[in-house]
């Protein structure tokens, strides 16, 4: 499992001053590449290389709002590998507090968008599920 610190900006934020629901999936973006960059998987190198993940589907369930200046902990593990596709659980936190629990497909695909087998070296490289 790895974590990713993110502070709350008020550009984060919606009229309501929580932060704007569809903002959480840029975080957790953000968290999955720091992740796979741990593993040393780099998101440009896999590009150049002809293969990308694409997020296939995103099931998250709000539980509490995190608002202006919050710092929040992004944790995220991968919980499932298949042939073509990864599976992450994610977690935004505060204090501790869940905020926000994500489970997150991706499918790994060819510069046509067409799902491909995983290269051997990036299955090394993420070894088990976390």
């Amino acid at each position: 499992m790895s974590s990713m610190f993110k502070k709350v900006y008020y550009h984060d934020t919606d009229c309501g001053g929580v932060v704007y629901y569809a903002n959480y999936l840029k975080y957790l973006e953000e968290a999955r590449t720091e992740y796979l960059s741990q593993k040393g998987i780099e998101i440009k190198e896999m590009a150049q290389k002809g293969g990308l993940f694409a997020v296939k589907c995103v099931n998250i369930d709000y539980k509490a709002p995190a608002r202006y200046g919050d710092t929040l902990e992004v944790t995220s593990q991968i919980s499932k590998i298949k042939n073509a596709s990864l599976e992450f659980f994610q977690e935004v936190k505060r204090n501790g507090q869940i905020l926000v629990s994500v489970s997150t497909v991706l499918v790994y695909i060819d510069t046509n968008f067409q799902p491909q087998a995983m290269p051997v070296d990036i299955v090394k490289k993420l070894g088990q599920p976390d």
